[in-house]
């Protein structure tokens, strides 16, 4: 914990993600800069919102750092790890709003208790971009904003892992066009030092035709040397072989691809608005 004052919000919005898993499996502990071609414009969401740049993404997952770049959010991934496993309840018709969240928190927590005890040494951190808030103040070079997140599948009241085999992906997918599956996904932002932490957590829901054919489409998306196990539920959505078996998906492409554009920037909002009531 913080030695200064902390607060957080959780939120739950509902919206229909797809089942793209490529979820944050932190095996090594690494950082990897990356930053917006335009991080002073007001499209950086980070300078509109008087935000410190950039932001540290605590996640190894490749289309989180795409989506942040759609944004125009310059950031830098910040890798630790930690045994998922060990946390949450999987049993089934367990919360996965719950168990995502928990995650993510869990991620974050051991990211700044790395960063208080000086494990992610300074050096390592990236150099500090230009912001609204920049007084010239050296203090202000240990002032970041971090993210972490996690998402499940879940379907018929359970949580699906990544399928252990061929033959578990396929009795995966059998379910889908009588039990649609949803994707539950969490988003965890705090501010270092203060310790102002706000969280969100989205809700999706997929419907395959009933026509599908569960073998015969894992067997082909293997064949075309698809990472069927290596995704959480067996499929990847947006694959167009499995796109033709779907009969619909509310949502956009970022979620699709596991992280709401919409939720960062209302969360990235309503991180702003604390610090300045914090301020004043």
């Amino acid at each position: 914990p913080f030695n200064s004052s902390s607060s957080s919000s959780v939120r739950l919005r509902h919206c229909v993600l797809s089942l793209d898993n490529h979820s944050d499996k932190m095996t090594s502990a690494a950082t990897e800069s990356i930053s917006s071609s335009d991080n002073n414009s007001n499209n950086n969401p980070l300078s509109q919102w008087g935000l410190p740049q950039p932001l540290l993404l605590g996640s190894a997952s490749f289309t989180r750092k795409l989506i942040l770049k759609e944004m125009n959010v310059p950031f830098v991934k910040l890798v630790r790890p930690i045994d998922e496993k060990a946390l949450g309840d999987r049993s089934k018709n367990a919360s996965p709003q719950e168990l995502v969240l928990a995650i993510a928190q869990a991620k974050m927590d051991h990211l700044v208790r790395q960063m208080e005890s000086g494990e992610i040494s300074r050096e390592e951190l990236p150099s500090r971009f230009n912001t609204n808030n920049s007084d010239g103040d050296d203090d202000d070079d240990d002032e970041w904003i971090l993210l972490t997140g996690d998402q499940v599948v879940t379907c018929d009241g359970h949580i699906l892992e990544k399928p252990q085999s061929i033959e578990e992906a396929i009795q995966f997918v059998e379910r889908y066009p009588m039990h649609p599956p949803s994707t539950v996904g969490s988003c965890v932002l705090h501010h270092y030092p203060s310790g102002i932490r706000v969280s969100g957590v989205d809700r999706a829901t997929i419907y395959f035709q009933t026509s599908l054919q569960a073998s015969t489409l894992v067997q082909t998306l293997v064949d075309q040397g698809e990472p069927v196990l290596s995704c959480a539920g067996g499929l990847m959505v947006e694959h167009p072989l499995v796109q033709e078996h779907l009969d619909r998906i509310d949502g956009t492409q970022d979620s699709v691809m596991g992280l709401s554009k919409r939720l960062v920037l209302e969360l990235l909002q309503e991180m702003a608005e604390k610090l300045k009531q914090k301020q004043t």
